[in-house]
């Protein structure tokens, strides 16, 4: 079997990110013609230098507007996390930005049910003890637009303890621009949303 390096996948850069390598690709074929595709990530130079927890544990939460959290709603964000639910929000004409994160906020808990809260599963837990930590990824340039209560008002359970904005998502052309749907350009908002249920 022949196996061959594609060519160098060019790599922009975002404000506040430092440079990466581009993952190392692979293909190759088997014998019933199927291709099969591998993506390598690049070893770092220096091990010593790797994080050792994830930026979420890393992270001191905060606030949308970037102001630290009291020492009550410290206490309060500690919570046994359940699990997280993911989603993506398009806003493809009109520019709103917060209809992007509802619509990502929607997707990430559309599909799921949670009678563990309902049931008793959880022995002295109930739905008025579910937490949730609300993570948006939304360009930066659209950030100041975002209407938290709105997006907050999408979540029927559960104590939101915090709420985090952070640079994501994407601005890109939706093709056409429609003034009848109140488009100011051809600009496609899209949010994506991390959702952490627990109590």
């Amino acid at each position: 079997m022949a196996t061959s390096a594609a060519p160098p996948l060019p790599i922009s850069l975002c404000p506040s990110t430092k440079p990466r390598t581009a993952p190392i690709w692979s293909y190759s074929r088997s014998s019933h013609s199927r291709l099969h595709l591998r993506v390598r990530s690049p070893k770092l130079a220096n091990p010593a230098a790797a994080p050792g927890s994830s930026s979420m544990e890393a992270a001191q939460p905060q606030t949308r507007d970037g102001q630290g959290w009291g020492e009550e709603a410290k206490a309060d964000a500690a919570m046994t996390l359940l699990f997280v639910e993911m989603g993506v929000g398009y806003d493809q004409h009109g520019q709103d930005i917060t209809a992007a994160a509802v619509r990502a906020c929607k997707d990430a808990i559309s599909s799921n049910s949670i009678p563990a809260f309902r049931r008793g599963a959880i022995p002295g837990v109930n739905s008025d003890q579910m937490k949730l930590q609300i993570k948006l990824g939304v360009p930066r340039p659209t950030q100041h637009l975002l209407d938290a209560e709105r997006v907050k008002a999408v979540f029927p359970y559960g104590k939101i303890i915090s709420f985090e904005v952070v640079d994501g998502g994407m601005i890109c052309s939706s093709g056409v621009c429609l003034e009848a749907m109140g488009d100011k350009n051809d600009d496609c908002y899209i949010a994506n949303a991390a959702v952490y249920v627990g109590y």
